[in-house]
């Protein structure tokens, strides 16, 4: 495993911030079994990338993230990094 710098965990802490605000973000979806699926939806997908170590590369997934979240529940407010 290579050895995780300052960068990394900043990152840590950002795709933590991401993930909490999307999981909060589903409570706008008003059926019970919707809002379960779509947090199960987000961990699956953070998850699968938990293995990633490249820093650009874990930037550009927060960055798709982001952009995803936007587009599946738009009334989500996310601030900027």
């Amino acid at each position: 495993m290579p050895e995780l710098t300052l960068k990394h965990f900043i990152l840590q802490q950002r795709v933590l911030h991401l993930y909490r605000h999307a999981v909060r973000a589903t409570r706008s979806i008003p059926d019970k079994d919707a809002r379960l699926q779509t947090i199960s939806w987000i961990r699956s997908e953070f998850e699968r990338n938990r293995h990633l170590s490249d820093v650009t590369l874990i930037e550009d997934k927060i960055s798709s993230g982001r952009r995803e979240l936007k587009q599946i529940l738009p009334t989500a407010y996310l601030p900027r990094p």
